[in-house]
């Protein structure tokens, strides 16, 4: 699948906590997002550095481009959450993270969460109806958010696109960059 130039020039949002964000969650999406000629912006709770992690050591530090709070759905194509078991359990406890991911829920714009990323999206009170699938541990809470869970490389549901783990990279790229391809050619049509 060519994917050159199928972005061309939107932003695509990727929210992460201060730390805590499995690295190569962050960079192999953003990657995909900068081949398909996107322009990802990196938004936490504040400007400043972002810890990255390879599971649990301290992997490479970036620089958050914007505070959440100065962010707006509008300026974006569609939202990346990247795992990491703490960068999701502190985004779900800071009300203005919360408001911005079901904000692109409620727009119909796409959003791809990877591993435990879900969390947050339970938090919003998003997934009731909605098939996905995640790292394993969060099946049973996310069956309680009303959501029907599945073991599966990659789910596509409503242009919210979920996958497991880092093994599934690849598929969730593809299916990200599919998503937001579909936003930019029919833009208010509800994603497939």
């Amino acid at each position: 699948m060519t994917v050159t130039g199928r972005l061309s020039g939107r932003r695509v949002a990727f929210l992460v906590a201060p730390e805590g964000v499995e690295q190569v969650e962050l960079t192999r999406p953003w990657k995909a997002v900068q081949d398909a000629e996107g322009l990802p912006e990196l938004i936490s709770f504040e400007y400043g550095d972002v810890q990255a992690f390879n599971h649990l050591d301290k992997a490479d530090v970036f620089r958050a481009d914007k505070p959440v709070s100065e962010a707006s759905v509008d300026d974006y194509l569609g939202l990346v959450l990247p795992g990491g078991v703490a960068n999701p359990d502190l985004l779900r406890t800071d009300p203005a993270s919360v408001r911005f991911v079901g904000a692109f829920v409620d727009a119909g714009k796409p959003v791809a969460a990877i591993c435990h990323a879900p969390w947050t999206l339970i938090e919003a009170g998003v997934l009731r109806g909605r098939r996905l699938t995640s790292y394993p541990s969060l099946q049973t809470d996310l069956r309680n958010a009303g959501a029907d869970w599945v073991d599966e490389q990659v789910v596509v549901d409503g242009g919210l696109v979920t996958s497991r783990n880092p093994d599934d990279l690849p598929a969730f790229c593809e299916q990200l960059v599919e998503q937001l391809a579909q936003q930019t050619e029919h833009p208010h049509a509800a994603p497939a």
